[in-house]
């Protein structure tokens, strides 16, 4: 139990490092607009940045399900600080790409909530599960309620490069959090499934032929563009309605602490209730969220409302999702499918992204982007909402003929 509760707390410690890093990452834009790089190229290095996360997290997650999470995390940490000390040094668009797209996008591959989440369903019994993804996830965020005021806190006083730099040093130093996590302790807590014997191409063709599984996976592109778009393009958003960078930084720290609260809430309720139907109100519920704040004049008090309001949404589908997964097809490929979902999720964070930076060149305001948000949340909420969650096994029985409770 000891080696199982360390496990969770370095888990958790990771994951509150890497999000932070990752969701203060926007503050960024204004400044680096000096060296002459224009919204739609810092927008692409972002978008670039998702996109090689998700691309790269079902592979990372192949390697995590057969070697073990320790090593996976030591080195995407290394590639992680590596990319935040090339950005750093960036004099063109080209350098960002190379630091802030490609490398720190592999990093947060192995240091987020896919590797982190796989590590902490097998620690836990199933009933337990969604309670302990759920905790995992909230308190992991809280490292954006303290590094999104620390950056901006850097840039003002020390300059964009040197924060950078301190994001590089941040990121090596997860490799000594990674180095005591044992994995091999949390198996042998956890029961013999029978997708124990299953290998990973068979794994992959049971999901890919699953219809709950590609609406899922469809409707995940909305989490990824809907959050995405915020977390880049709000603080340029705000400075548009002349309202303060500080605010920016305030409501970025603010969505951290609100998402500690709806992620663990949506863990326990996770728990009880049902899981593709809670996912699909969460998918409801932001694009409401959204509607509300842009029906009304953007001011502190409203912006910090939509903020409190987006962050107990931001990411409460993290133990939804994994549960959803792990429930209908087991843990031992645990990292691997729920990396092909995710990948979904990041190729929603790119379009996202550059929605918003060739609106923005384009239009000059964020007008049209913000009615793309509107339109996605709705159709993944249609998705989700009456998807297929019985496992491979209950689908064959009904095909049998034989009577499965929903």
């Amino acid at each position: 139990m000891r080696r199982v509760l360390l496990l969770l707390i370095l888990a958790t410690v990771i994951l509150s490092i890497t999000s932070g890093l990752r969701q203060s990452f926007g503050l960024f834009m204004a400044p680096m607009a000096a060296i002459g790089i224009s919204a739609v190229a810092f927008s692409f290095a972002a978008a670039m940045q998702s996109l090689i996360w998700g691309l790269s997290q079902p592979f990372i997650g192949m390697l995590a399900d057969r070697y073990g999470t320790r090593p996976v995390l030591a080195g995407s940490a290394l590639v992680l600080a590596a990319g935040f000390a090339i950005a750093a040094s960036a004099e063109s668009a080209l350098a960002l790409d190379l630091g802030a797209g490609l490398l720190v996008g592999i990093g947060i591959a192995g240091t987020g909530l896919g590797i982190v989440m796989g590590t902490v369903s097998r620690a836990v019994a199933p009933e337990k599960r969604s309670q302990a993804v759920g905790t995992v996830a909230a308190l992991g965020s809280l490292g954006t309620l303290v590094l999104a005021p620390v950056t901006q806190g850097l840039i003002d006083g020390i300059g964009w490069r040197e924060a950078l730099f301190v994001f590089a040093a941040i990121g090596a130093a997860m490799v000594f959090l990674a180095l005591p996590m044992r994995e091999e302790a949390a198996r042998v807590t956890a029961t013999p499934a029978p997708e124990d014997s299953q290998t990973v191409s068979e794994a992959l063709r049971q999901a890919f032929t699953h219809p709950g599984y590609i609406a899922m996976t469809v409707a995940f592109f909305a989490c990824g563009f809907q959050l995405m778009f915020i977390n880049v393009h709000l603080p340029s958003y705000l400075a548009l309605c002349g309202l303060p960078a500080t605010l920016s930084a305030a409501a970025l720290g603010l969505i951290g602490l609100c998402n500690t609260f709806g992620t663990y809430a949506a863990g326990l309720l996770g728990a009880r209730y049902s899981q593709k139907r809670l996912l699909a109100l969460v998918y409801l519920l932001r694009t409401i969220a959204i509607v509300a704040f842009l029906a009304v004049p953007a001011s502190p008090t409203s912006v910090l409302i939509f903020a409190a309001a987006m962050g107990f949404l931001w990411l409460t589908v993290a133990p939804l999702v994994s549960g959803l997964v792990g429930r209908v097809f087991g843990l031992k490929h645990f990292g691997t499918l729920y990396g092909f979902v995710f990948l979904s999720h990041q190729v929603g964070s790119f379009a996202g992204v550059m929605l918003g930076g060739f609106v923005f060149d384009l239009t000059g305001n964020y007008g049209a982007a913000w009615i793309g948000l509107i339109a996605i949340g709705l159709i993944a909420f249609l998705l989700q909402w009456p998807m297929d969650d019985r496992t491979p096994a209950e689908r064959a029985l009904a095909r049998s003929g034989v009577a499965v409770a929903a």
